[in-house]
């Protein structure tokens, strides 16, 4: 049997309108068009599976795949009732629902799969196999999107859907089900009426639609959390699908993009886009987010979602987060400081960082999270002071992304990073488990460093790192 491959990738709207009223709105007939034209290609690609990950079936305890082999139902949207009913009827691939389920389990992800018959099929999904696969001569499996999974969550539940690809052989096609700005109008509309809610939204759904057309679709993985800063609707569950096929693809930037068609649907933004395995060479941005192999349980997905346009003028002493550690403070604000609402608050009275000149000093930056001041990979003791067991590759890897969430804030990047002094609790336990998380991030930077062994920090963290970094210029 030879190595299984990715031979596309599309991108669709989930709502029913396609399926439904097509007929009712030109726009609505375009897109409908332009699934037909992507079934078409999937049949010519010879495809023997379509693996959907849908927005509109959320899950909360980890991820859920459809393990019915012939799930059968009539689905009738929440919202758009009156368009009608929808019946389906799937093949969907038991086998590698389960396969794909035990590949989640060996990469660290909670993962089960539903299996009864009635089980309701959501709206997105039913959208692309009656559109994409309309004889079901395609195997499908399904997937649910987890409301609470980060990026790092959502790239090895890719990695382990590509393990299966490559161990059973099979020329899969990858598909997203989900609208671009998903602002509708909150009241019925007549279907001639219907265009993108706001100037905003259309603007930020044609540049990402300008990346993928271009193939950069790992360029709009990271875009998204701009996105996230700039537009009314929260679209961190909306742009899960983009990190999930982005780690479908090897976070490649250099694919071949096409957008089929993009249209309006009640106000949301609707669009079919074709990304071809086939390198466009018009990319090249490089990977920098950190490359996950196993997920290790630390999620900060929600951090994204506090509002960083408020910025606190004075220093006010804040109630602890949990009973482990002294209480927290808002950061220092003076006129060459710069604090950021995605990294944890400090325990006194100091800023994140400090400007001088064409440098910037960090103040010593650990792993815990903001908003939950949470500890990935566990504290050190318990409240009581009782040893507790904790991975300090976890640890680290958090103090590398906070670190790189406070130079963001001041225009830069880790690659700006110069002199780091590590501090560790316990250097015979911990040295080699940071010294390897240091040659995947920092090291590949390549900063001075030096690594001190101490007794204790404030909190119950085993590393910290002090930073002197490059400051990004002001013009």
């Amino acid at each position: 049997m030879s190595d299984g491959e990715l031979v596309g990738s599309y991108i669709v709207p989930v709502h029913p309108h396609t399926v439904l009223a097509a007929d009712q709105n030109e726009g609505w007939g375009r897109l409908r068009d332009a699934f037909g034209e992507a079934a078409q290609r999937i049949k010519d690609s010879g495809a023997d599976l379509l693996i959907i990950y849908s927005t509109t079936w959320p899950s909360i305890i980890g991820h859920q795949i459809i393990a019915d082999p012939n799930p059968e139902w009539v689905m009738v949207d929440n919202d758009f009732h009156d368009l009608g009913s929808i019946p389906y009827s799937f093949n969907i691939d038991d086998k590698f629902a389960h396969a794909w389920n035990q590949a989640n389990e060996n990469r660290g992800l909670k993962s089960r799969t539903v299996a009864y018959h009635g089980f309701p099929i959501d709206v997105g999904s039913v959208v692309a196999l009656k559109l994409l696969n309309p004889d079901n001569a395609i195997p499908a499996v399904i997937v649910s999107s987890n409301v609470y999974a980060n990026r790092a969550e959502t790239t090895v539940l890719a990695k382990a859907c590509m393990d299966v690809i490559k161990a059973t052989g099979r020329k899969a096609v990858a598909v997203t089900a989900m609208s671009l700005s998903n602002r509708m109008f909150t009241k019925p509309i007549d279907p001639k009426d219907d265009k993108i809610h706001s100037l905003k939204d259309d603007e930020w759904n044609r540049k990402i639609l300008e990346f993928l057309g271009e193939g950069r679709l790992e360029d709009v993985g990271q875009l998204s959390r701009t996105i996230h800063r700039q537009i009314r609707v929260n679209k961190v569950v909306a742009f899960k699908p983009m990190w999930w096929l982005s780690g479908m693809n090897q976070n490649r930037n250099n694919l071949t993009g096409e957008v089929l068609a993009y249209e309006a649907i009640h106000g949301a933004g609707g669009a079919v886009v074709h990304l071809d395995p086939a390198a466009s060479g018009a990319g090249d941005k490089e990977y920098d987010e950190d490359d996950v192999e196993y997920f290790l349980g630390e999620r900060n997905v929600l951090d994204a979602q506090s509002d960083e346009t408020e910025i606190v003028s004075e220093i006010v002493s804040a109630k602890p987060s949990n009973s482990n550690g002294p209480a927290l403070w808002e950061p220092t604000e003076s006129k060459d400081s710069v604090n950021s609402a995605a990294a944890p608050k400090p325990v006194g009275a100091y800023p994140h960082a400090r400007r001088v000149g064409d440098l910037l000093y960090l103040s010593g930056v650990g792993p815990r999270q903001p908003g939950t001041n949470s500890i990935p990979g566990g504290p050190i003791h318990d409240a009581d002071g009782k040893p507790l067991e904790y991975d300090i590759k976890a640890q680290t890897h958090a103090v590398v992304q906070n670190i790189t969430r406070i130079l963001e804030e001041a225009g830069g990047s880790i690659d700006d990073v110069l002199d780091v002094t590590s501090f560790l609790v316990d250097m015979d336990r911990d040295f080699k488990g940071y010294n390897e998380v240091w040659a995947e991030t920092l090291g590949k930077v390549g900063p001075t460093r030096t690594t001190l062994a101490i007794r204790a920090l404030p909190t119950p963290i085993a590393v910290e790192m002090k930073v002197i970094a490059k400051a990004p210029s002001l013009e």
